[in-house]
């Protein structure tokens, strides 16, 4: 019996597997519900209304209708009003929001090219006043008091490309005038991370007033969060060191807390490591309170409280509410949860798509409760779910609790030489597939696609090389019918 030529074998064995891929990618969006806004897990009604800022999907100059960055206001039971949408302002995106004493927001937002931070009254929709910074992808400002606001000023590095400017800056509303500046290039080694000539060194992300004069800071590349005196521009607290990603990995959204005894405690949003950690700080005989003056290199954290590592999905806000329970902006499964220090999740909102920052209004910015040490909590916990589909919607195959398709090339390559490379392509897919990927596509039938695409292309560029000489021959003599 006469076999089949190798290059007939081979375009069946591709067509074959590139039909396999297609089909398994329509039957898997088939069985797919994708996340919608609503109500999640409600085992308790929230004591208040939350209000939730959603970054939304923004591609090069191109925005999608269909994953909008977007303001929302999400009542006790998970009902969900939309305050503003990026489509219809031009926003880019929508970051940091922070519930003033009066009731409106103080909401970051970006523009194409600039940062624009304004007051909007959620009953009217109204914005109060409005200013624009020059500044590109600006994550958080600050209202210091009714003059000031306070910026976290990142990608600022000059076009010619010298060393970053990266800074934090005291605005002044009422003179229009920069009135303080702090830069990172001053404070920290130049080689650090990618370096300061990098388009972003310290991917500054978030800054606080913790107490009159004394900032926390949030620089993400650097995995560390630090205090600042507004005085002395010194540095006087530092948790987390650059690469040294069992302490933090390009986080977001540090609180400071103090318990009961006095002792500093850093509640933060460990993005990268995919949990939610709290720290307090140990100086030996020394003080290790706020404004002791010990300093950095003298004191370290233990770690108190860990909650969810690798079943939350880069989590970008984690606040301490005065019951003890913690507010959580769960970003790539696109909610917002409540949860107990023993991690049973009590309350559950569906924020599609990419929220960034969550806060219960009436008890204003960031963290308002009590320590774990203070609740006589110590350990780590997993999440607790009462229904799994809410923990892991967008990410596995059907939107049911599964294995995403980044988990499964870091466990599948672990231990292989050029691990770090496969981990870094993980992380790049888990970032941007969210974003690319259609709404009504399911995660795992969108790797099924690329992979076909990918399979198609290959096969494209390998009949090309195959039939090299077919093609010159047809291409020369297209030239020569044309010239006669």
């Amino acid at each position: 019996m006469d076999s089949y030529p190798r290059s007939t074998v081979l375009r069946g064995t591709a067509a074959v597997v590139v039909v396999a891929l297609l089909v398994a990618c329509a039957g898997l969006t088939l069985a797919y519900e994708p996340p919608q806004l609503g109500a999640g897990t409600i085992k308790d009604p929230a004591d208040g209304t939350t209000a939730v800022a959603v970054q939304g999907f923004h591609f090069q100059g191109e925005g999608s209708e269909k994953k909008p960055a977007r303001l929302l206001r999400v009542n006790e039971t998970g009902g969900i009003t939309e305050l503003a949408n990026g489509t219809d302002r031009g926003v880019n995106w929508f970051y940091d929001v922070d519930p003033l004493d009066d009731g409106n927001l103080l909401v970051t937002s970006t523009v194409p090219g600039d940062t624009v931070a304004y007051e909007l009254n959620p009953e009217t929709g109204e914005r109060v006043w409005e200013q624009r910074f020059d500044a590109e992808d600006t994550h958080d400002v600050a209202m210091l008091n009714e003059h000031e606001l306070l910026v976290a000023n990142m990608r600022n590095t000059p076009e010619d490309g010298g060393v970053s400017n990266d800074r934090l800056f005291v605005y002044n509303l009422t003179t229009d005038e920069v009135v303080w500046e702090w830069y990172f290039k001053d404070h920290y080694p130049h080689d650090l991370d990618n370096g300061a000539n990098s388009d972003d060194w310290s991917h500054v992300n978030d800054v606080d007033q913790i107490e009159e004069g004394r900032f926390l800071v949030s620089p993400r590349n650097f995995d560390q969060a630090i205090v600042v005196n507004r005085s002395t521009k010194e540095i006087e607290m530092r948790l987390g060191e650059d690469g040294n990603h069992s302490i933090l990995e390009e986080q977001h959204n540090p609180d400071y807390l103090e318990s009961e005894d006095g002792t500093p405690t850093m509640l933060v949003a460990d993005s990268d490591n995919d949990r939610i950690v709290e720290y307090e700080r140990d100086c030996g005989d020394a003080d290790p309170g706020l404004g002791a003056g010990t300093p950095p290199e003298e004191c370290h954290w233990d770690l108190v409280w860990e909650l969810g590592e690798d079943q939350f999905n880069w989590p970008r806000d984690a606040d301490r509410l005065p019951n003890g329970n913690t507010l959580i902006t769960d970003s790539l499964n696109h909610r917002v949860v409540e949860v107990t220090p023993q991690g049973e999740v009590v309350w559950e909102a569906r924020t599609p798509w990419g929220p960034y920052d969550a806060e219960r209004v009436k008890y204003g910015p960031e963290s308002n409760g009590p320590t774990m040490r203070d609740q006589g909590v110590n350990g780590s916990f997993r999440l607790q779910e009462a229904n799994s589909t809410n923990a892991t919607a967008g990410i596995g195959s059907t939107g049911t609790e599964g294995t995403s398709f980044p988990e499964w090339i870091q466990r599948t390559t672990a231990g292989w030489p050029g691990e770090a490379a496969f981990d870094e392509f993980a992380e790049t897919w888990e970032g941007v597939s969210q974003w690319v990927k259609p709404v009504w596509m399911a995660p795992w039938g969108f790797v099924t696609l690329v992979g076909a695409l990918v399979l198609s292309v290959g096969w494209v560029l390998a009949e090309l090389v195959y039939n090299r000489r077919r093609v010159y021959r047809r291409v020369t003599s297209l030239r020569s019918a044309r010239t006669e």
